[in-house]
């Protein structure tokens, strides 16, 4: 991914907390030299001082095929992104579009099932505690799971490099960049208020 030094991000920390918020994300593979793309819940987990990615795919869905055959495996996670007219700057200038991008490489791996069944009940916890009438792993038929695990194919992305851009014009100067987060607060887009508020967030002087 093309970072200028003013977007590139470093801190690991930032960068997890944004791929944990985050997690719906594209997994790219390549099959005879054509990317095919997966768009998936994915989930980063640590175990010693290492990181990596889980999720599953359909059986169904061809690319899990491709894992063996590629050499690397791209994950792509993306934040809040909007339109940013010329028009909110004090000097003349052209339009751009802010944006926020976590690509992740390793090789994936299969899972056995019994991996893959601590793994979905890992993300059922995660998105259904919280609710009134929890659907969780232990609460489902043997039957229905078992029947549900025939269908799915789990698998493991250790974490060989990162790259983070953060494109919230930062390049701007102050009166710039105060104009462009009360122009996107006033945008009808929700991705734009996103976005306004993600800046006033990392402002020098915090919004």
């Amino acid at each position: 991914m093309y970072i200028p030094k003013y977007f590139k991000v470093s801190d690991f920390d930032e960068i997890t907390d944004f791929v944990q918020q985050n997690s719906f994300a594209t997994l790219v593979t390549t099959k005879k030299g054509k990317p095919i793309a997966t768009h998936l819940p994915l989930q980063l987990k640590k175990q010693g001082e290492d990181y990596f990615i889980t999720g599953h795919m359909a059986y169904g869905n061809p690319q899990w095929r491709t894992f063996e055959t590629s050499e690397e495996v791209l994950i792509m996670f993306q934040g809040p992104h909007a339109y940013i007219s010329s028009s909110w700057y004090e000097q003349e200038n052209v339009p751009t579009w802010n944006y926020q991008a976590v690509h992740l490489y390793g090789t994936a791996q299969l899972m056995t099932e019994e991996e893959l069944k601590q793994d979905l009940t890992n993300l059922m916890q995660k998105y259904e505690s919280h609710r009134e009438n929890p659907v969780l792993w232990d609460n489902l038929s043997p039957s229905l799971l078992e029947k549900e695990l025939k269908g799915i194919v789990g698998f493991r992305i250790p974490i060989r490099e990162v790259q983070a851009a953060y494109k919230m014009s930062q390049n701007r100067n102050e009166t710039d960049y105060k104009n462009i987060i009360d122009r996107l607060q006033k945008e009808e887009s929700s991705a734009s208020k996103q976005v306004a508020d993600v800046m006033g967030r990392n402002s020098k002087n915090p919004l």
